[in-house]
């Protein structure tokens, strides 16, 4: 009976340890799984606000799809032509995707 005891005491000495690493191993999981997915999108609209031109079709957050006319890189600003002759300034990070892959859907 006392041996039992013992090893009980024992095992559970080491429950620290091994509690520690199966947080360590939670933690990578949530890590390669939401954190670094969401990071690299991130980047990527990034690099497609640095790259937009004139003539582009753009959709914003709102929802808004139009053209690129003018880009005011001293204040981040885009002009975009959503109807003929309509033209509203947009802040540069409002703006999330290419229209361009949205064409099919519209048809």
């Amino acid at each position: 009976m006392q041996v039992l005891t013992i090893l009980l005491q024992a095992a559970q000495g080491d429950g620290g340890m091994g509690m520690i690493l199966m947080l360590v191993a939670m933690f990578a999981i949530m890590y390669f799984f939401m954190i670094r997915p969401q990071q690299k999108k991130q980047k990527e609209i990034q690099i497609f606000r640095n790259n937009i031109e004139k003539g582009q079709n753009v959709i914003t957050a709102g929802g808004v799809y139009g053209t690129v006319r003018d880009i005011d890189e001293a204040n981040n600003i885009l002009i975009l032509e959503v109807a003929s002759g309509v033209r509203i300034r947009v802040d540069r990070n409002s703006v999330f995707g290419s229209a361009a892959s949205t064409d099919n859907y519209s048809k």
